[in-house]
Parts: C-alpha cells; sequence; structure tokens
C-alpha cells in the first residue's frame, strides 16, 4: 500500500503524525510525506520520503507575524478571522495542486491529510483517491448540542444560555468563519465544485473523508446529538521516539536527577508550565505569573519556553526550584509531575492527560480556549478564561488541584482510556480499511 501524509508544517500537526509514518513503514508500506521544507530535516531522520511544498506558503509558528505583521495586533474573533482566510483557505488550491503533482512522482493509494488543509473533497473527487482525516485538535463537526467554535463555551445548560450560543453561531458564521469560507467556496468553483449553502467550513474534512482519525477520546469532546459513524477516537497519537529517545521538536532535555525532588523532601510537588512554540513570544502571558505564583514554595517548577527568551527568565529567577530549558522530554517529566500548567494546546493537553496529570489552562487564541472549555468540562482540569493571568490566580488554581484528590483521579481515569488502546495501531486500521474502501466517502 502507497500512503502519502499530508501536513501543514506546523508542529503540533505534523508531530502526532510520525508514529503512524514509521509504523506503515515498519509494516512494509511505501509511505510519503507531503509538508514543508522546514520539516526535511525530521523526516530524513524518520526515513520517510519528503515532497515538500511547492505552491503553497509554508506557515510555521515562527513566520506567521513576520509573513503577516498585521496579524499581531489582532485578537479574539478578528484573529480567527483572519487565520482562516490567510493562512487556513487561500492555501486549499495551493495544497491541492500540489498533491495532484505529487502523485505523478509517488501514485499513492490513500492520502491521510491534516483536517485544517481543506483539500478532502477535491481529492476525493478530482482524484478519485480514498482520503483519510487526521484531526490533530478536538473535534470541529457542528451539532446541535456542541457550542459554537472560538469562544471558548462549554455546552448550555440553561435557555439563556442556548439564546447566547444561538447568537455566537450566528457571529461565527457571518463574520468569523465567512472569508474562509468565500475564499473555498471560489477555489471549488474553479474545479466544477459547489458547496451547500449554510454548512459551516469546518464540516468539509467530516463529509469528504471516507474516514476521520481523531485524537483524544469522546470523554474529552462534548456530548453530541448525532454520532459521526467517519470518526475514529484513536486516544493520544504522541510524537514518534526512537530508540526511546526525546520526542521530535526536542532541542534538550533535562536529566533526571535535576529534575527529582531533592532527597531531603525540600521539593513536595512539581508544577510544569509552558505556552508552547506559536503564542511564546511573551512569557508574562503565562510563564512568568507561574513561576512568580510559586519560585518561593515548595514546589519545583520546570519551565518549557518553547526556544524563546529562556536566558533572560534565567537570569530573572536563579531560585534553585525554578529550571528554565527551550524543551523538555515530557514524556520523562510527566511520570512525576502533580500539575501542567498550559495555555491549552490540544497535544500537550493529550500527552498530560495519558499520565493523568491534571491541568491548570489558560488561553484564548487559536481555537485554545475551545481546548479549555473540554477540560474543565470533563473535570480534569481548572481553566482560568484568560491569557494573562495573574500569579495569584495560578497559584489558587493550583492549591485547588493539589488540595482535591478528585482532580488527579479523574485525570487518571481518562490517563486509563488513552492507555486501553494502541493508538498508533488504531489509526493504522482506519487508514486500511479507508483505503480498501475505493475512495467513495459517504455525505
Amino acid at each position: 500500500m502507497k500512503v502519502l501524509l499530508a501536513s501543514q508544517a506546523i508542529p503540533g500537526h505534523f508531530n502526532p503524525m510520525t508514529g503512524i509514518g514509521v509504523r506503515l513503514k515498519d509494516e512494509g508500506h511505501d509511505v510519503g510525506w507531503y509538508t514543508g521544507r522546514t520539516l526535511a530535516g525530521k523526516l530524513e531522520g524518520l526515513g520517510i520520503p519528503h515532497y515538500p511544498f511547492d505552491r503553497a506558503i509554508e506557515h510555521t509558528g515562527d513566520n506567521l507575524n513576520e509573513l503577516y505583521p498585521q496579524r499581531a495586533k489582532l485578537k479574539g474573533p478578528m484573529a480567527i478571522r483572519f487565520d482562516g482566510e490567510r493562512i487556513v483557505a487561500s492555501n486549499v488550491t495551493n495544497f491541492f495542486e500540489d498533491i495532484r503533482d505529487v502523485q505523478q512522482q509517488f501514485p499513492f493509494d490513500v492520502v491521510v491529510v491534516d483536517n485544517t488543509m481543506f483539500v478532502q473533497r477535491l481529492v476525493a473527487v478530482v482524484l478519485g483517491k480514498p482520503v483519510v482525516s487526521f484531526v490533530p485538535i478536538g473535534n470541529m463537526e457542528s451539532d446541535p448540542l456542541v457550542p459554537p467554535m472560538f469562544f471558548g463555551f462549554a455546552p448550555a445548560r440553561t435557555p439563556a444560555h442556548k439564546i447566547l450560543h444561538a447568537g455566537a453561531r450566528l457571529v461565527s458564521d457571518q463574520f468569523v468563519t465567512k472569508p474562509a469560507r468565500n475564499s473555498y467556496v471560489r477555489q471549488l468553483r474553479g474545479y466544477g465544485l459547489h458547496t451547500e449553502r449554510g454548512k459551516p467550513i469546518t464540516d468539509e474534512p467530516y463529509r469528504w473523508s471516507d474516514a476521520i482519525i481523531q485524537t483524544g477520546t469522546a470523554s474529552l469532546d462534548f456530548p453530541r446529538r448525532t454520532v459521526n459513524p467517519k470518526v475514529h477516537y484513536v486516544g493520544a497519537l504522541l510524537p514518534h521516539r526512537p530508540g526511546g529517545t526525546a520526542s521530535p521538536g526536542t532541542a534538550a532535555a533535562l536529566t533526571a536527577d535535576a529534575r527529582q525532588p531533592t532527597s531531603d523532601g525540600t521539593y513536595r510537588r512539581t508544577v510544569v508550565v509552558t505556552q508552547g512554540t506559536v503564542d511564546n513570544r511573551d512569557p508574562a502571558k503565562l510563564m512568568v505569573p507561574t513561576i512568580e505564583a510559586l519560585k518561593d514554595t515548595d514546589s519545583r517548577i520546570i519551565v518549557a519556553t518553547g526556544g524563546a527568551g529562556t536566558e533572560e527568565l534565567r537570569r530573572r529567577y536563579p531560585q534553585p526550584n525554578v529550571v528554565v530549558e527551550d524543551y523538555i522530554d515530557f514524556a520523562r517529566v510527566f511520570p512525576f509531575t502533580d500539575v501542567f500548567v498550559t495555555n491549552g494546546g490540544f497535544g500537550g493537553v493529550l500527552l498530560s492527560l495519558s499520565y493523568g496529570v491534571p491541568l491548570v489552562t489558560a488561553g484564548l487564541n487559536e481555537g485554545k480556549n475551545d481546548v479549555n472549555a473540554r477540560v474543565e468540562f470533563a473535570g480534569v482540569g481548572v481553566n482560568l478564561k484568560t491569557e494573562t493571568p495573574s500569579a495569584a490566580a495560578v497559584r489558587s488554581a493550583v492549591d485547588t488541584l493539589l488540595s482535591d484528590p478528585s482532580w488527579r483521579a479523574r485525570a487518571q481515569e481518562m490517563r486509563g482510556q488513552f492507555e486501553a488502546e494502541d493508538s498508533v495501531g488504531a489509526a493504522i486500521e482506519v487508514i486500511k480499511a479507508a483505503a480498501g474502501s475505493g475512495g467513495t466517502p459517504a455525505v
């Protein structure tokens, strides 16, 4: 079987797919990967042939504000509106034409595509190939019981909440996501394809894929009135770890003895904090408040900066209980972590829960508020509902999680769900079934 993996050049979208690519290759399948040139070295290390972006603009966590200087000034719905049109939708035709060219070099049997590339319909209809969508974020498919995206809402419990959600859904459809949808519709028309009115653009991957590999578990999603049989929750798909070494993207890992509590018990608890690798340029948002909240306590604070401002934070916080690194190997740290403080990247949330670690979340942009609403709804963390919490708010949230064992118990229960299945194996079974379907997704 020839399998083409296709992903954005963003670590949070690329890394969770690496285990799938390596397992397919190890099973003897022919695997290629279409993604940005910045990931060429990682693919070489994985032994997977690379088909780089040609027409497509390569967006990474490091270059978004360089490519679009105006983006840095946008917040909330305006930022989502801009990203949807300029970063996501505008690349659809470029992605598809690149993939059509790749097909000439690598005649794939099935394509496993990052759902945010929105080429599913073009590949399925124009190329006639089976399509599997890979969703590295929360389930984006609309449903009457699921709150509108990008507002950070939990499911409506009262008539007033239902009215609020209806208004927000209207704002989303008519303002936030409308430019992206209009761009997508125009590009489809260029191939003689037309879309139904009133259908959100975020539903397109779910309608035009033969199957959907959904990271996470149904218990981390909101209740749904309609269950899409094409959606397969496979648990936490973590980055491939060759030979038990640090996961892809890790430039430095803390040594075990540097992280463990001291022998005399000075550090009773360990708290890990990160702002990820995209929204990490301003440490005052979350990293600084967390350090300030806990620097004079009996907690070991491990800070992963994502490569931004590491030395400055080290100089500012020389306390022995504060460890600051560009990157850490979370898989080695989480087994003895008590609380994870994060802005809500979905991959980090899944990794934390796969070790049964409860969370404090504080993030609003790039859909993180929706992730954090799911964390709160599932009862596995405290959602601060801001991207700039005070030190007092962080300390109160950490104390809340540590003072009540039920938080960790619920996180441990979810850990059991992650451990119950071979996530990579489950994803590969989905791909094999789709490849044998002949490429005719039911819509």
